[in-house]
């Protein structure tokens, strides 16, 4: 490695907490803000040395508004002396903070970093960002449909499905692998390395604050669930859907942390890092089908590092849709063992702007635990975009 070479030295997320669960009673900056700490809690380094945070998140409104990375931050009693910024690539954004943070560092702007990411799903909404009152205007207009359709994440994850000829059967089959996969990576303590345990608040039947807590330390999201159980399952979105609650994400409650800096820095701080940043993207694809992203940053990744994809041993892809991966698998040819070892966002959750420091989190883990070399993270973003990050393990 050379001295500016990024390393990652540690990796934390929170459990994931499914809709309305243990979790949905926290307030944001609480919960980031313990994740955020921990880092330090178990790297035992002085968070004073840390030159930037950057963090994700999409539904910055109420208490997730007004730079959340920094609120949560200072809430956790951290150093005031330390920058922070919240940043919104959609679904992509702790992935897109990591990226950011990296080519600070990479730049010699700071030495050390931390990237992050939060979503409260069960408090703050989908689609909460964009207000009613007119006056304050839309996210798109005519000038925009001039040149793009508005489609739905929905009808994107429909028409990827029509394209890559991609059946009700096959999203199923692809529900249930990632239920199966994570309740297999759980019975096995696959995730004992990163998970951060949380306090979060016990409400009563009436929604008050009983001033007691609860310590959650597992995902919330799996479900028992057979092929059979999967077919019986609503169509979401249109009638003639491929797609249902089953072969889709979780709306859910989360967070997650990433502690990097420079090979020379982990080295005068006696850290010993966990894998290098080997290179970061952030691509655009067609807006329409909105999805398509992480075949691109895929082969992006793949082409500029001159790797191919029996090079990579550990992928972690958020399961947005379960056709976004289908079509992915039919591009790229992976070996699927190494996609989503231990289960997606079908089962485990997807947090919005904490997915990305979440699956991160997971790689650097599993290659650990794998004792593989080489990892890539990639996502798709609302509004036509691809996130990815190529990982080594050191």
């Amino acid at each position: 490695m050379t001295e500016r070479d990024v390393v990652i030295v540690d990796a934390v997320r929170s459990p994931v907490g499914r809709r309305n669960g243990e979790l949905s009673a926290m307030q944001s900056i609480n919960l980031l803000g313990d994740v955020q700490k921990a880092l330090f809690d178990r790297t035992g380094m002085d968070p004073a040395e840390v030159g930037q945070v950057i963090g994700g998140c999409v539904g910055q409104v109420g208490m997730q508004t007004m730079n959340v990375a920094r609120n949560a931050w200072l809430a956790a009693g951290l150093p005031l002396e330390v920058g922070a910024t919240t940043v919104d690539n959609q679904c992509g954004s702790s992935q897109q903070a990591t990226s950011l943070a990296y080519s600070m560092i990479k730049a010699g702007v700071v030495d050390t970093a931390v990237s992050c990411g939060i979503e409260l799903m069960s408090r703050v909404k989908m689609g909460a960002t964009i207000p009613r009152d007119p006056d304050v205007g839309v996210p798109v207009n005519r000038r925009y449909w001039e040149h793009f359709e508005w489609t739905s994440q929905f009808e994107g994850a429909e028409r990827i499905a029509e394209q890559w000829g991609i059946s009700r059967a096959d999203t199923d089959a692809f529900g249930l692998r990632s239920q199966t996969l994570a309740a297999k990576a759980w019975s096995e303590d696959a995730f004992a390395t990163q998970i951060v345990s949380v306090q979060a608040p016990v409400l009563d039947e009436e929604g008050n604050d009983t001033g007691e807590t609860v310590t959650v330390t597992r995902d919330g999201g799996l479900r028992d669930t057979t092929l059979e159980g999967l077919a019986k399952l609503k169509a979401v979105g249109r009638d003639d859907a491929v797609h249902t609650a089953g072969s889709a994400s979780q709306i859910s409650d989360g967070a997650g942390a990433v502690l990097m800096m420079t090979a020379e820095r982990a080295t005068e701080l006696g850290l010993t890092p966990l894998a290098r940043i080997v290179d970061v993207c952030n691509i655009g694809s067609d807006p329409v089908l909105m999805l398509t992203g992480p075949i691109f940053a895929t082969k992006k990744l793949l082409a500029d590092n001159d790797l191919s994809m029996s090079d990579i041993d550990v992928v972690e892809i958020n399961e947005a849709f379960a056709s976004v991966v289908l079509a992915w698998e039919k591009e790229l040819q992976p070996d699927m063992t190494t996609v989503n070892p231990t289960g997606g966002a079908i089962a485990l959750g997807h947090p919005l702007g904490a997915t990305g420091a979440i699956l991160i989190t997971k790689a650097v883990h599993e290659l650990q635990r794998s004792e593989k070399e080489y990892a890539i993270i990639t996502m798709c973003c609302g509004g036509g975009l691809g996130t990815g990050t190529l990982i080594q393990r050191l």
